[in-house]
């Protein structure tokens, strides 16, 4: 089914929200164009302008920070794209958690032990280990809901 004959046998919510997806992957598109190109910048700046050892530990977590800042740009923007081609409703809760994962693991690989108070890494390890259990377990019931279905006899 092409997209104009899909487009017409959904209700006006649907096409409201197929619409807002679309936009949203377009702002999305455009912030990692923009990140992309300052990504390059300060590559160009750091490395060929300054002479930066990019193994330097502040140059290295500048560059990976904003590497990881593409990364979570593009999960994000990969789960837009899914509710737009593959007709689901609403963005899934594991493509959320995953995301949420991306971000603190940039986090806890730029952060500053120096200045970051034991509690606060605590913290966020514990949120990150959370959230990495919630992520495994929706996995491990996908999985079975799969294994259930394909072991259903088809009459």
């Amino acid at each position: 089914m092409n997209f104009k004959e899909e487009w017409q046998i959904l209700g006006w919510y649907e096409k409201f929200e197929k619409l807002v997806c679309m936009i949203l992957s377009l702002v999305v598109a455009l912030v990692i164009l923009c990140a992309l190109y300052k990504l390059g910048f300060h590559m160009f700046h750091l490395l060929i302008a300054h002479g930066v050892d990019p193994l330097d530990h502040k140059a290295f977590k500048t560059i990976f920070g904003m590497i990881m800042i593409l990364l979570i740009a593009l999960e994000f923007k990969h789960s837009i794209v899914k509710v737009i081609e593959k007709n689901q409703s609403i963005v899934q809760v594991k493509t959320v958690l995953l995301i949420a994962i991306l971000a603190i693991s940039r986090k806890m690989i730029i952060l500053d032990t120096k200045t970051m108070s034991p509690l606060t890494i605590f913290s966020l390890s514990a949120v990150l280990l959370a959230l990495g259990v919630v992520y495994w377990l929706m996995r491990e019931r996908d999985d079975r809901m799969i294994e259930h279905n394909h072991s259903k006899p088809s009459l």
